[in-house]
C-alpha cells in the first residue's frame, strides 16, 4: 500500500445480495462453524406481473439451419487406405486462383451429388515453395487453407457430409475426401 492512502473498506451487503447467497449457500454443505449472515430486514419477494394476454405469433420466415458434418467412419477410412473404397470422382484445384477454386469446388460438388456420387477427392496440393521468394511463404498452400472452410459454408452443408484430409496414397494433406448428401 502506497502511504497516503485510504485503507481498503468493506462495503456492507445489501439485503438482497444476502438473500441471494444465502440461497446459494444452502446449495453446498457447511464449513464447520460458519454462520450465515442475517438479512437487516427481511427480502419480500417481487410480486409477480399479471400474466400477459395469450400474444398472436407473428409468422417468421424459418431460419435455415446447415446440416451438422459428419466425419468419415472408420470402416471406409480404411478400405480407402488399403485401396477398397471407391471414389466416385475427383477435383484437381493445382494451378488456379481462389476464386476459380472456389467456383469450380462449388460447381463439381453440385454436379457430382446430381449424378449420385458419395464420395469424391478434391486435390488441393501441400502449398510447396513458390520460386524460393521467402517474403511469399505466409501465402503458400493458400489453397490447402480455404478449401476446408468453403466445404464448411451453409450453402454447400446441403451436399457436404462430410470430409477428411486423405490417405498417403490419394495425396495425404494434399487433398480432401469429401462424402456428399443423397441429392433430393
Amino acid at each position: 500500500m502506497t502511504e497516503g492512502a485510504p485503507p481498503h473498506r468493506l462495503r456492507r451487503l445489501s439485503d438482497e445480495e444476502i438473500a441471494l447467497w444465502t440461497e446459494v449457500a444452502r446449495s453446498v454443505s457447511r464449513r464447520r462453524g460458519a454462520i450465515l449472515p442475517a438479512p437487516a430486514k427481511p427480502v419480500q419477494p417481487k410480486p409477480a406481473a399479471p400474466p400477459a394476454p395469450p400474444a398472436i405469433p407473428e409468422a417468421k420466415p424459418a431460419k435455415f439451419r446447415a446440416p451438422p458434418l459428419a466425419p468419415l467412419e472408420r470402416r471406409l477410412k480404411r478400405d480407402l487406405a488399403r485401396g477398397r473404397g471407391a471414389i466416385d470422382d475427383a477435383l484437381d484445384l493445382h494451378g488456379m486462383t481462389q476464386a476459380e477454386a472456389h467456383q469450380a469446388l462449388r460447381g463439381f460438388l453440385r454436379r457430382a451429388q446430381s449424378r449420385g456420387a458419395r464420395l469424391v477427392i478434391v486435390v488441393t496440393g501441400k502449398g510447396g515453395p513458390l520460386g524460393g521468394l521467402d517474403r511469399w511463404d505466409d501465402e503458400r498452400g493458400v489453397l490447402k487453407r480455404l478449401t476446408p472452410h468453403w466445404l464448411r459454408d451453409p450453402d454447400l452443408r446441403p451436399i457436404v457430409l462430410g470430409f477428411e484430409e486423405a490417405g498417403r496414397a490419394h495425396g495425404g494433406s494434399g487433398a480432401l475426401y469429401v462424402r456428399l448428401r443423397r441429392a433430393h
